[in-house]
Order: C-alpha cells, then sequence, then structure tokens
C-alpha cells in the first residue's frame, strides 16, 4: 500500500482535518496488518492503539513534549508518524528498528520501555526535571490496564496525583494485558466504562462561564456544585482519590475525541487522567476475535490469519506438556505465572487444573513472595516467569525463598539472546544471579 505524505512529518498531521484523520488512522491499520504479517511482531496492541497516537501527535509535539510508553510493544504508529515507515521491513531484525522505544534510534523516542508499569514512574521524574530547570514541556505517559496489574504503576499514581504537576495519564482500557486481564482492578475498569460521561458538562460551563463578567467568582461557587455533580456519575474514582483531574471513560477510537481531552488536559496544568476504551486487534478480524493469539505473531497470511511458517514445538510447549503430566501424578505442584500463561506453555495446565493455576498479573514480585507462602505450608509451587522479567523479583527470591529454604521450582522461560525483541528482553543476567540458589 503506498501512502502520501501527509504521514512522513507528525508537524503535517495538525493540518488534517476530520475525515483525513480517520482515513490516516485506516491507512495505519491497513499498513501495519501488511507489514507485520511480513516480519511478524506484536499486533493486536498497535492496531487498538492507531487513533490515540495520531491524537498524541496532533495535540503535541514529540520531538519536544515526552511521550512515555508503559511496555512500548503498541509504539508502532509512533514511529511510523516520526520518519521511519521506510525502515518498517527491517522491524525487529539485526540492525533494523526496534519492535520498542529507542531513544537512540530517535529523539521521538522519549525512554525505552520493555518491561511494564514504569511509564508513570519515568514522567513524573521527567515532569518534574522540567520544571526545575523552568522548562515548558508537556510530558504524557500512556499506561495499560494490563500495566495497572503491576505495583510499580500505583506507587508512581499515588505519588503524581499528589505532586501537582503538570502530567497527563493515558489509560489505554481494552480489558486485555497479553491475555484476560486479573485481579480486582479489571472490575473497577469495567465499572468505569459503563458510567456516564460527565466531562461533557465540565466542558462546556467552564468555557460558558469564562465569557461572563464575574465568571471566575461563579466558578468558583458552582464548584462544590460541579464536584457533587461528578461524584454522583463517577463516586468512589480510584484516581480521583489520588488525586487526578478524571476524563472519561471515552472511547478510544474516536480521535476527534481524544484530540478534545488532550487539549483540556494540557490546559489545565495538574496531574490529568484521561481513561480511554480501546478495542484490542481493531480492524483486523482475526485480532479482534483473537487478540491474545495475535498480541505477538510471527509472518502469517492476512487473508486467512494463519502462522504462514510451519510450527515446530516450542521449549515452552515441552515444558507446559511434562509439568501438566507431573502435577497429574503429585497433587501439591501448582503453577504460578506473571501474565504469561500462554507465552510460557501454561494454556493446557490452566485448562486441565484450573484450581491448581494461578496467573497474579503482571507481577512478578507478587509471584514470588506468593510461591513462598504456597511453599512454606508445603504446596510445591512452579512459578513461570520470563528470564528478562525475574530480575523485578531478586529482593523476593532472597529474602522470602532462600533465607527460609524453601521448594519453589523457577521455570525460567526466554533465557539468554532472545532476537527479535531486543535487548530489553534478551535473559542474559539469570546465569549470573541464579547459580546462589539450589538448582
Amino acid at each position: 500500500m503506498e501512502f502520501s505524505h501527509i504521514i512522513n512529518n507528525p508537524s503535517e498531521i495538525r493540518n488534517l482535518d476530520t475525515a483525513q484523520l480517520n482515513s490516516l488512522c485506516e491507512q495505519l491499520r491497513s499498513f501495519l496488518i501488511e507489514n507485520i504479517s511480513k516480519t511478524g511482531g506484536h499486533l493486536a496492541s498497535n492496531l487498538g492503539a492507531v487513533e490515540i497516537i495520531v491524537a498524541l501527535h496532533r495535540v503535541f509535539d514529540s520531538s519536544v513534549d515526552r511521550f512515555v510508553f508503559d511496555v512500548g510493544h503498541q509504539c508502532y504508529v509512533h514511529k511510523i508518524l516520526t520518519g521511519r515507515m521506510e525502515n518498517f521491513p527491517t522491524l525487529r531484525s539485526f540492525g533494523g528498528i526496534s519492535g520498542f522505544p529507542k531513544p537512540s534510534e530517535s529523539p521521538h523516542d522519549a525512554f525505552i520501555a520493555g518491561h511494564a508499569s514504569t511509564s508513570v514512574s519515568a514522567a513524573l521524574g521527567m515532569a518534574r526535571a522540567r520544571t526545575l530547570k523552568g522548562d515548558t514541556y508537556n510530558v504524557i505517559a500512556l499506561l495499560g490496564d494490563g500495566s495497572m496489574t503491576g505495583g510499580l504503576s500505583y506507587e508512581a499514581l499515588n505519588d503524581a496525583g499528589q505532586s501537582n504537576q503538570p502530567l497527563i495519564v493515558i489509560l489505554n482500557d481494552n480489558g486485555m494485558s497479553i491475555t484476560k486481564n486479573v485481579g480486582g482492578i479489571s472490575k473497577h475498569l469495567s465499572r468505569l466504562r459503563l458510567r456516564p460521561q460527565y466531562f461533557h458538562f465540565k466542558d462546556v460551563y467552564h468555557k460558558t462561564l469564562s465569557t461572563i463578567p464575574g465568571g471566575k467568582r461563579l466558578y468558583m461557587h458552582l464548584h462544590n456544585l460541579k464536584k457533587a455533580i461528578k461524584d454522583a456519575l463517577l463516586p468512589g474514582s480510584l484516581f480521583e482519590s489520588m488525586g487526578f483531574t478524571y476524563l472519561g471513560p471515552a472511547d478510544g477510537h474516536d480521535v476527534d475525541k481524544i484530540c478534545q481531552l488532550l487539549s483540556l488536559a494540557r490546559d489545565m496544568k495538574k496531574p490529568v487522567l484521561i481513561h480511554l476504551h480501546t478495542v484490542k486487534g481493531k480492524g483486523y478480524i482475526f485480532s479482534e476475535k483473537n487478540p491474545c493469539g495475535y498480541h505477538g505473531v510471527d509472518c502469517f497470511d492476512i487473508s486467512s490469519g494463519k502462522n504462514s511458517k510451519p510450527s515446530k514445538p516450542s521449549f515452552s510447549g515441552v515444558f507446559g506438556n511434562t509439568l501438566v503430566d507431573l502435577a497429574l501424578k503429585e497433587s501439591r505442584i501448582c503453577a504460578v505465572t506473571a501474565a504469561m500463561g500462554a507465552g510460557t506453555g501454561l494454556s493446557d495446565f490452566a485448562r486441565k487444573l484450573p484450581g491448581r493455576y494461578f496467573d497474579v498479573g503482571i507481577a512478578e514480585e507478587h509471584a514470588v513472595t506468593m510461591a513462598a507462602g504456597m511453599a512454606k505450608q508445603g504446596l510445591i509451587p512452579v512459578c513461570a516467569i520470563y528470564s528478562s522479567f525475574i530480575q523485578r523479583s531478586y529482593d523476593m527470591l532472597i529474602q522470602d525463598v532462600c533465607m527460609q529454604d524453601l521448594h519453589v521450582v523457577l521455570a525460567i522461560d526466554r533465557a539468554g539472546i532472545v532476537g527479535e525483541d531486543g535487548e530489553t528482553h534478551h535473559g542474559v543476567f539469570d546465569v549470573a544471579f541464579c547459580p546462589s540458589f539450589q538448582i
């Protein structure tokens, strides 16, 4: 597919009308599907974030403003719009463009992002640096609802909400991380999606009062009324309690609405969280029906959605089948994973032994300490976690497992050089820090 020049420079997006913006989003989805079918990569997450990224580049300037991605595998559209479209055939290959934000690759990439739940922390650090240095650029953190199963997100949100720093957090809520989200926060966000949108009222009355003599004084008198209405429509919002001004939930595929919300949030000059509801895999029927299966893909046939390369038994698959066989013989064996059940080969275990399968979300530290508690009480927990991600649990491995000599089995997946996902996913440190454990 040939693209017009309008997407070669992000500044040109600001000159497009609504019809052209929507056309651009359609072209971007077609480009993603066509190119990823040849190179492999993260498909469903990027298809679901198209309008958000286009709106960001319409309202802000990524050469100055800082876009901080969480995990980062949804950055493909950002890369296309910032001059890297012609290099997409090299995606995730040696010497080619990275599948994640990479500051050494482009000044438009603000921060490296290969692991989850880090964006708000990094963005708050940038915002505080900006303020201390007297700069005026904008800082925007993109946070997925899947990343909110990780505790670091809450540490950062708790600090950012009380910071008084101009900071925008975009919550891309598609009900998924890699697989379907688990835990209480997922249910809380599901309830929020069903609430009426209150920010229309806020925007209209603020603009109206600003044109009336004495409007500022009247605005203050109406503040309590506004708060009462907002609380009635969105009672107990987690984000409001943390100190954020909460906007949403809104349609994350309505590019005009997203632009309006981003402009409103930018002008508020305080911590704002925009809650957008998106569809993971949007625009490609196979990925919409199976977003988990199309999260990360090899080369595939677009018309059928089928893998174009013959599949071979994987290490993870053999591990998963073996663990099922062992667990059927030994009732104490349990499987623990951190939102990577399919990736670590545990899908069959989850189906056959659901009562002994525990997916804790993107929370590796919790996974290891929970496994320690299980082992302390006589179970045999098997923690299946990617090598690069087990690094987060080093303290828990030392304090909670080793010091008590507990029988926790670590099934470390993706060890060594992993290729396409690059340095953020290389599992090169477990050899250094695991020999101290009993293997």
